[in-house]
């Protein structure tokens, strides 16, 4: 088999025009080189040199291989740059920024699904989606940020940040477990409800605001809450009745009922955003396992 180093020191012998030359030039001996050259010529089955007492001369098959060593020799330069950059990427730490329903709900079990050394490799931290937003980018604390959106206002963020989606989190209805059973849940029977809603200012209020409007619903409206905890506390303790994203409620207690509402049809978008450079492959590894999983 032939041996890099062996590629590497016939052409420095062609190049500096001796053994001993190339030699001094790779910091063997004179004798090294020698036995190289042989060993190639042993392994290729060509005699590659012409020796006498006073010189060495290249065969033109040595020129050949010369010439072809110095682009399997390039080729290899990039193959072991590439690994190594992918090994630089792989170990970079990803500052990663979460919603809170996601990093109470999804995010733990995720990462218990990655190796050790992937798992080790993440920071991350807990926040609203506007205020991880601001600090992503050039110079921000995070690398890359899992984010919602209901509808398509209530955020934005730069254009020269990626965005991924991961996956659609629909809206269910939340009902105290103590109170009659309202199924099938239709307009008439929830327009009397108490109801425990967004805050006003907040993007989620005026999507489920017009949604009620579609319907002609006109919630009597008992407390606000932008907390998907605080809220599910409320309705398990028969303050009011609630739409909340099935995401928020994967470890309810048994105070509340969750229903499927159809005729509601409402869902927040989950999707990672990111600058194209900050885009890892311990980044893609999550984002791989996030797609597949749907959270």
């Amino acid at each position: 088999m032939l041996k890099p180093e062996h590629l590497r020191t016939l052409r420095e012998v062609i190049q500096r025009g001796s053994f001993a030359a190339a030699a001094n030039r790779l910091g063997y001996t004179a004798s090294a080189v020698s036995q190289q050259m042989a060993s190639l010529e042993r392994e290729t089955g060509v005699r590659l040199f012409h020796r006498s007492a006073r010189k060495v001369l290249p065969t033109s098959a040595a020129e050949v291989m010369a010439r072809h060593a110095s682009i399997v020799l390039a080729d290899m330069d990039r193959l072991v740059a590439a690994v190594r950059q992918a090994h630089r990427n792989t170990e970079q730490e990803v500052r990663l920024g979460v919603f809170p329903s996601f990093g109470l709900n999804a995010l733990p079990g995720l990462l218990r699904e990655l190796e050790p050394e992937d798992r080790a490799g993440f920071t991350v931290s807990v926040a609203e989606p506007s205020q991880l937003i601001g600090h992503l980018g050039a110079g921000g604390e995070l690398d890359a940020a899992i984010v919602y959106q209901v509808g398509t206002s209530g955020l934005s963020w730069p254009s020269s940040m990626h965005r991924r989606w991961i996956a659609e989190d629909p809206f269910k209805l939340v009902l105290p477990r103590a109170w009659p059973d309202l199924a099938p849940y239709g307009p008439e029977q929830l327009m009397d409800l108490p109801w425990i809603m967004h805050h006003p200012a907040s993007g989620d209020a005026s999507v489920l605001d017009g949604l009620f409007a579609r319907w002609n619903l006109h919630p009597r409206v008992v407390g606000h809450s932008d907390d998907s905890s605080a809220t599910l506390a409320m309705v398990g303790a028969c303050v009011g009745v609630a739409l909340l994203p099935e995401l928020a409620l994967r470890h309810h207690g048994q105070d509340v009922v969750v229903a499927d509402v159809q005729w509601l049809n409402v869902s927040r978008s989950i999707f990672a955003l990111y600058l194209p450079d900050r885009e890892s492959a311990r980044l893609r590894l999550l984002l791989d396992a996030l797609a597949a999983a749907r959270v």
